[in-house]
Formats: structure tokens, C-alpha cells, sequence
């Protein structure tokens, strides 16, 4: 047994308003993962992200290797967690070690020079769209959701439109 992994998201503003109440309500955690290893080495910013979290859950800030590390240690059996990352690499990466995610939710990925905007909230380039084939090709569902209640998007079809995949 495993820890249970009730939400798998990608948002590069990672705690936030929408993440700290609804998202977390809405899938009945009582931890959540920030796994990025810049973050993880940043001391302000994980003090503020465990700060954002609501009551009744807990955050770490936690390396890509950490992750991998303590997917199949049963002390985190307890854990109903939330996984936050910033990109779909990492996600790759954790995945490519181990971890088992069933679907990812992509939420937010700010534009940057090299990338491209694919709807309002998501900019990606070919990295990123290389990853997100590789864990779709793993039989990980790819959902575009910004908020519990938008219906849900599946990320596949707006990747081919776009000519990344």
C-alpha cells in the first residue's frame, strides 16, 4: 500500500486561493506535496506556501527525488495527498520513477519566451508537450481544469490542434 493520491496538479502559482480552499475540499486531503526541487531549496518560499495551506492540512515542499524516495515507504500510508508541481517534467520524472499517477490536472503554466499559449491560462512548448505524450502514452489522463467546477478538457486534442504532437 501506497500513500493515496486523490488530486495530481500542475499549476506554476502553485498554493493559491483557488488550491488552498476549493481544490482542497474538493478532494478531501489532509496533505500537500509540493514536489519541485528549485522550491524545495528555497527556505521564504517554503515557509510561505506551508502558510497558505487551509486548516486541517498540512504542506511539504519536497525534491522530485524525495518523492520517488517515499512513494512506497508505508509511514506515508496515512497520507491523503495532493501533488502540486510546476511543469509537466517533473511529473514525468516521478513518474518514470515509480510514483503512479492515473490523471494529471493542468491548472496554470505562465507564458515564457519559446512558448505558446494554448488556452488562457496554458503555454507550453515542445518540452512540455513531449512530456505530457509520454505520460498520456502511460494511460495518465491529461485534464485542463482551472477550477473544480469548469468542465473537465482533455489536453491530447489542443496539443495536436496546436501541431506540438
Amino acid at each position: 500500500m501506497t500513500m493515496e493520491v486523490k488530486l495530481v496538479r500542475i499549476d506554476d502559482r502553485l498554493i493559491h486561493g483557488q488550491v488552498a480552499t476549493v481544490w482542497t475540499k474538493a478532494s478531501r486531503i489532509n496533505r500537500i506535496l509540493v514536489v519541485n526541487d528549485a522550491v524545495s531549496k528555497d527556505s521564504l518560499r517554503k515557509a510561505l506556501l506551508s502558510q497558505a495551506a487551509p486548516p486541517g492540512v498540512r504542506v511539504n515542499v519536497i525534491p522530485i527525488s524525495k518523492m520517488i524516495a517515499i512513494w512506497n515507504d508505508p509511514i506515508f500510508n496515512s497520507f491523503k495527498a495532493m501533488l502540486l508541481f510546476t511543469n509537466p517534467h517533473d511529473v514525468k520524472t516521478v513518474v518514470e520513477g515509480g510514483v503512479e499517477i492515473s490523471s494529471v490536472n493542468i491548472g496554470s503554466m505562465s507564458f515564457a519566451e519559446g512558448k505558446k499559449m494554448i488556452t488562457n491560462a496554458i503555454a507550453v512548448d515542445q518540452q512540455d508537450a513531449d512530456a505530457f505524450r509520454f505520460l498520456a502514452e502511460r494511460g495518465i489522463t491529461l485534464e485542463i481544469r482551472k477550477v473544480v467546477a469548469d468542465s473537465r478538457i482533455n489536453l491530447l486534442p489542443i496539443l495536436k490542434k496546436e501541431g506540438f504532437i
